[in-house]
């Protein structure tokens, strides 16, 4: 259990906002929900694989699936609501593999209920008391430029690489929500990931608005690493690549420190406070221990103050 021991600096914190995206957003937003609404995840919507792709590729719109993941993962008491949202159909029919919450809200946005006000909505349905918003309300897909100068289109294609891209971009260019844009530029703390670096981190990170609140932003940023080795081209990336990729996109060196449970040997020297410390559940190796991974961002903010 979390204790107050362990989050004394977090609880100073006015506005805390998470990037990302998949199941590495979802856990720090478990985490850290006892902030209520002190806290703000802004999602990446590019996803275009599993029951999220089948709808996309069907019907178009936004990828719903990491926000409906985060959702469900902010909730600390499982109820009825929630037990439903997260019902995935089984069988070999039409519905097979889908999660009901994904159609839910696929079913707003086709009512013409935009992405930001369907989350809202279905926040207040599971009484969600943080925030979550995707990186922008229209229909986008993430894509990458090769080493050859080949382009790749989809997150599913960008993961599933054999090579390092040489740079990732956004198609088509669409508008940063604007209450992310707020959330960003109204942060005492922000952090970015864990999570797949190329396509849960990164793709918020290529919209304009986005990277300018950056830009202007006074927040502590912290970025935290992942357990293992990403099976996908960036598990080429060492932490320092990763943090160097992130201020290249962004156009200004705005990580402040990074949180990692990896030994750094052999390692390109960071520019940031590290924090090294074991993080992963004792049950499930390959996640973050909520207690631990909310204790180090304690320590973090601390250490940056």
């Amino acid at each position: 259990m979390i204790t107050m021991l362990n989050h004394d600096h977090l609880i100073q914190v006015k506005h805390l906002v998470a990037i990302g995206g998949g199941h590495g957003l979802g856990r720090v937003m478990s985490s850290l929900n006892f902030l209520k609404e002190q806290l703000t995840g802004i999602v990446a919507t590019t996803d275009n694989g599993g029951s999220t792709g089948r709808i996309r590729q069907d019907h178009g719109g936004i990828a719903w699936g990491d926000l409906r993941n985060c959702l469900t993962q902010i909730i600390a008491n499982p109820t009825t609501a929630s037990a439903v949202f997260e019902y995935r159909f089984s069988g070999s029919g039409e519905l097979a593999g889908h999660n009901l919450g994904n159609l839910i809200l696929k079913a707003l946005e086709d009512m013409h209920i935009r992405p930001t006000d369907a989350i809202n909505l279905i926040r207040n349905f599971l009484r969600v008391k943080s925030f979550l918003l995707p990186m922008s309300d229209a229909p986008v897909h993430l894509g990458a430029v090769l080493p050859s100068g080949e382009k790749i289109w989809g997150e599913v294609a960008v993961d599933n690489l054999q090579q390092l891209p040489s740079s990732l971009f956004l198609s088509p260019m669409v508008q940063a929500s604007p209450e992310a844009v707020n959330a960003i530029l109204q942060a005492d703390v922000i952090l970015l990931g864990p999570g797949s670096f190329l396509t849960s981190i990164m793709p918020t990170l290529l919209l304009p608005e986005i990277t300018q609140a950056l830009k202007a932003s006074f927040a502590k940023i912290i970025f935290i690493d992942n357990l293992g080795i990403e099976h996908s081209p960036s598990a080429r990336l060492s932490l320092a690549d990763r943090i160097d990729w992130i201020n290249k996109t962004v156009g200004k060196n705005i990580v402040n420190g990074a949180i990692t449970s990896i030994q750094l040997k052999d390692q390109k020297p960071l520019d940031v406070k590290l924090l090294v410390r074991k993080l992963n559940a004792d049950d499930v190796t390959y996640r973050h221990d909520r207690d631990r991974l909310c204790s180090a961002i304690n320590d973090m903010i601390a250490e940056l103050a």
